[in-house]
């Protein structure tokens, strides 16, 4: 069973001005016998905030997997993949690619996702679009093509060059 921590970016969700239905429906599509939800935080556009909870996500309650959305665009206040990266050891391009060009088929509009994906003690962060919509198609994409990395991560697995699922 996966730990995950997630976080919803929103200044207007955070004002209670918007509902947010993003981080929900990231809980909602995690399959229940894999993933467990340890912790879900509505925050603000604050790069502090954002740092913090991400920090304690991975040091202190040392989730497997951190899913945040929102913060992905070219808003000034869009400032979610670059406090993911200032807390990353590890860079993972290679899923925040894959989520562009797997949306690439449903809007144009996915090269504007300037999501990352990365790596912190044993922890896999991964920033989602904002919209339920993107989050529904990135979702499809993940779930079941990250819980190999998740265990190289962790240790249970120690061959990368396993077979396909």
């Amino acid at each position: 069973m996966y730990s995950v921590g997630i976080i919803t970016l929103s200044d207007k969700g955070s004002e209670g001005i918007r509902e947010d239905k993003s981080g929900p429906k990231i809980k909602e599509l995690l399959p229940k016998d894999k993933y467990e939800v340890v912790s879900y935080k509505l925050l603000p556009d604050d790069e502090q905030m954002l740092k913090s909870e991400l920090t304690r996500l991975c040091d202190e309650v040392k989730c497997n997997l951190v899913l945040t959305t929102g913060g992905t665009g070219f808003s000034k206040r869009d400032i979610t993949p670059e406090v993911t990266l200032s807390v990353a050891e590890k860079n993972a391009p290679g899923i925040a690619e894959g989520l562009r060009a797997y949306s690439m088929q449903f809007t144009k509009r996915a090269i504007l996702s300037r999501g990352a994906s990365v790596i912190r003690n044993r922890t896999l962060i991964i920033n989602l679009p904002g919209s339920v919509k993107a989050v529904s198609e990135s979702m499809e994409f993940l779930i079941g093509n990250i819980e190999h990395g998740l265990d190289i991560l962790l240790g249970y697995d120690s061959e990368c060059g396993g077979k396909l699922k």
